[in-house]
């Protein structure tokens, strides 16, 4: 089995730039705006520093209940 060997994180600081992304349980997340997204993840658009980007989460993720739970109601 081959394991592909990721960069080692390096620690945020305070000029970093972020992404809000979603995935397709409309789950949220901030992400660094200069790194790939991970599999499963879309950009929302909308990017500031990590304050911002949580800021803006607290606005429009209102119902932290995965998509598929919310169906099921």
């Amino acid at each position: 089995m081959t394991h592909e060997r990721l960069p080692a994180p390096r620690p945020a600081d305070a000029g970093d730039r972020y992404a809000v992304v979603v995935n397709h349980e409309e789950q949220y997340s901030v992400w660094f705006a200069d790194r790939a997204l991970p599999a499963g993840w879309t950009a929302t658009g909308t990017q500031g520093t990590r304050q911002e980007c949580l800021d803006h989460l607290e606005q429009v993720w209102t119902d932290l209940t995965p998509r598929s739970a919310r169906a099921s109601r």
